[in-house]
């Protein structure tokens, strides 16, 4: 009787075992099982006014980010919902499954790597510039040694702005509040994503005439791509096939010059590699080559 009930309870315990394990095979990826459920796919958007800002008849948000969201749902076949998130508190939103994904002034950094998951592919490559005053004395980032300097919280230029350049970083909300900052004088430059300086140095409005960015390279150039809770790798698959798709057919670039953001080279090379197009430009060449020894 022993040896019989030892078997069964040995049985059961291996059939529990293996329906854990299919049950985990199906359902190994939360993110993608409740996007598809529920029809919806949320999306954290950052609406500071550089990809992203609420429409001032509609109030609804609108903007380079948002349209991205809009191509993942549009690709995934559900709707789309934009959920506003800070820098401060767009990692807390992800985590704590407010939204699905992150499309908001996000680099990759070894950091957030740690504790996200993200699709591999990028969707653009981002550098930071920094905003000063015309006649602030700045010209390279090294002359920021000892000075304050204002960036958004959670900055990923907060690291190499302090310990390769010295500088004194006071963190803000977000970019808005952080150029108000600087206009108050409360520090000699404001550092955010490039494309964001360059909008509002090209607003027509003239609010940044007395400005400038004047350092010619880039901070920490860094892949911008979209980042999902950790371990999702269903939902990372899924992202990164579209992330994919945009480089091929060009989406990528037309929205950047919808709203006034030029594609920056490592861009126009993404989209040369995945619509093969790199491939036929040295096949021309190579052509060329050959007619040119006949």
């Amino acid at each position: 009787m022993m040896h019989r009930s030892s078997t069964r309870a040995r049985f059961a315990a291996l059939l529990t075992f293996a329906l854990a394990a299919v049950s985990g095979i199906a359902h190994a990826d939360a993110t993608l099982d409740r996007i598809k459920s529920r029809g919806v796919l949320v999306v954290g958007v950052v609406l500071d006014g550089t990809y992203g800002s609420l429409d001032p008849e509609t109030r609804k948000p609108v903007g380079y980010n948002v349209e991205l969201g809009q191509s993942l749902a549009q690709h995934l076949g559900v709707k789309f919902e934009a959920v506003e998130v800070t820098p401060p508190n767009r990692v807390q939103f992800l985590q704590q499954g407010k939204v699905d994904a992150l499309i908001a002034s996000m680099q990759y950094t070894k950091e957030r790597d740690e504790i996200l998951s993200y699709a591999p592919t990028p969707f653009e490559e981002i550098g930071g510039s920094a905003m000063v005053r015309k006649g602030a004395g700045i010209h390279e980032w090294a002359d920021l040694r000892g000075k304050p300097v204002c960036v958004s919280q959670g900055s990923n230029y907060t690291k190499p702005l302090i310990e390769q350049y010295g500088a004194q970083v006071k963190a803000f909300k977000g970019m808005p509040e952080a150029l108000l900052a600087l206009r108050g004088g409360a520090c000699v430059a404001s550092v955010h994503v490039t494309p964001g300086i360059q909008a509002r140095l090209l607003n027509e409005s003239g609010e940044w005439k007395d400005y400038e960015s004047p350092i010619r390279t880039q901070l920490i150039p860094s892949p911008s791509v979209v980042w999902v809770r950790k371990g999702q790798s269903d939902t990372v698959a899924a992202f990164d096939g579209i992330v994919k798709d945009w480089h091929r057919t060009g989406f990528l670039i037309d929205e950047g010059n919808k709203w006034h953001m030029p594609p920056s080279p490592q861009l126009l090379a993404w989209h040369r590699q995945y619509s093969g197009k790199a491939g036929a430009a040295v096949q021309s060449a190579a052509a060329q080559n050959n007619t040119s020894k006949d």
